[in-house]
């Protein structure tokens, strides 16, 4: 990557020095930024665990953590904080504000970033917009974009019967229930899916990163102008009229607010759809039991949550004081990740067949990795409604759908935070 001024220290070279810091353990593990084998890198820091050293793309230092009972532990523990003026590499200067994962360690102000009383302040406000019966009243919606999403994947395949299903169905479906549930404008999908492609990857250039995140915020922010004019019945007039005790969210705590339902109200849904049609187009055996009715969907879901989950890291919370984990210690000023992929995988709480794939698991809906504690994250009910009604109705007008490709071509996307896959080449059977 090259800076848009030649003269001065790109994000890359600035950040990797900060890698070769004092801070930076010798043994600490380099995530892969093409993400080429998940699979192996998830094993290492497992293995490194329950608190390892890690060093994110661009150079930077940070901790992770990766056993399930530590996880817990950290994401309830007061000490601590999204608050990125207690990161020191931050304080330091370290960090360029074009680094590509920037906008997932500093996104503005909204319940993913605050803590104590005004965290409690922003999920109570949202709350009262994203009730249980607003998401419940989405199945109807949900259910009409699949059938009609399905239609069109026969017409879209090729003579043999193959097509990128996540390009036709996986994609499509998360962005459409976004875009009503949040009354954005469907003409703005295309441009929003580029942006966020950019916001997440970390290939993204130095000199278009805040470019990234300035346009993303002008486009939340018309929508919410537009929905002060003309109010609807979408999540985003029910955010502008939530009140508590006469208090109301800012425009720009909606604005932030909108950024991350849309960020994960899309990308989880997208990968959880698909990582549930990778694992059982590699276990035949447990597709015919759901299929059958011999196991339910749910443990499909469930089970895909915690062996594959949509989230592999989630960025970045900072220790206010030194904290202990296992044996080792978290330096206050350093940052921590969450590393879900890793945490699914302990055999603690999964037992000795815990990387492997099993609808039958009894433990499997015991998984955090819809996140634990006060950041536990807000859409996973309707992450898991749209998935309750997608794969079944996928499956049952296409119950002989298979991979197209060995898994061995199936490729990441450039994305340390999401398990996501560039494309999905199906064949659709009989």
């Amino acid at each position: 990557m090259t800076s848009a001024n030649s003269g001065t220290e790109t994000a890359a070279a600035k950040t990797a020095n900060t890698a070769n810091s004092a801070n930076t353990p010798a043994a600490a593990i380099e995530l892969d930024p093409f993400v080429s084998d998940l699979g192996a890198e998830t094993a290492r820091l497992r293995e490194a665990g329950p608190l390892a050293a890690v060093v994110l793309p661009g150079g930077v230092p940070v901790w992770a953590v990766t056993h399930h009972a530590e996880a817990r532990q950290l994401l309830t523990d007061p000490r601590l904080v999204k608050d990125i003026n207690v990161w020191g590499a931050w304080q330091r200067g370290e960090i360029p504000p074009d680094w590509p994962l920037i906008g997932l360690a500093n996104p503005g102000r909204s319940m993913l970033t605050v803590d104590g009383a005004d965290h409690r302040r922003l999920r109570t406000l949202v709350a009262q917009a994203l009730t249980p019966r607003r998401v419940e009243e989405m199945r109807e919606r949900i259910t009409e974009l699949t059938t009609a999403l399905l239609e069109s994947v026969t017409e879209q395949a090729d003579k043999g019967g193959e097509l990128d299903l996540k390009a036709v169905f996986a994609y499509p479906l998360p962005m459409f229930v976004v875009a009503d549930l949040l009354g954005i404008a469907k003409t703005q999908l295309p441009r929003l899916k580029e942006l966020f492609e950019k916001f997440f990857s970390t290939q993204t250039p130095p000199d278009e990163v805040l470019a990234t995140l300035t346009e993303l915020a002008a486009m939340m922010t018309a929508t919410v102008a537009a929905k002060r004019a003309n109010p609807g019945d979408d999540l985003t007039s029910a955010l502008i009229l939530a009140s508590e005790d006469g208090d109301h969210l800012t425009d720009q705590e909606i604005v932030s607010t909108l950024q991350l339902l849309v960020a994960a109200g899309h990308e989880t849904t997208i990968s959880l759809i698909v990582n549930a049609v990778v694992n059982l187009s590699t276990h035949p055996e447990q597709r015919e039991r759901v299929l059958s009715g011999e196991s339910d969907w749910t443990s499909v879901i469930e089970e895909t949550l915690r062996y594959s989950p949509p989230t592999s890291h989630v960025l970045i919370r900072f220790a206010t004081e030194d904290v202990e984990v296992g044996d080792k210690t978290l330096p206050a000023g350093e940052a921590l990740i969450v590393s879900y992929a890793a945490i699914g995988h302990d055999e603690q709480v999964h037992g000795p067949t815990a990387t492997a794939f099993d609808i039958t698991r009894p433990t499997a809906a015991r998984h955090i990795s819809f996140g634990h504690g006060p950041h536990v994250c807000p859409g996973a009910a309707l992450s898991r409604l749209e998935a309750a009604v997608a794969l079944p109705a996928l499956y049952a007008r296409f119950p002989h759908l298979d991979l197209a490709v060995p898994t061995t071509e199936l490729r990441n996307k450039p994305v340390v935070t999401q398990n996501d896959l560039f494309e999905l080449p199906v064949r659709l059977g009989d």
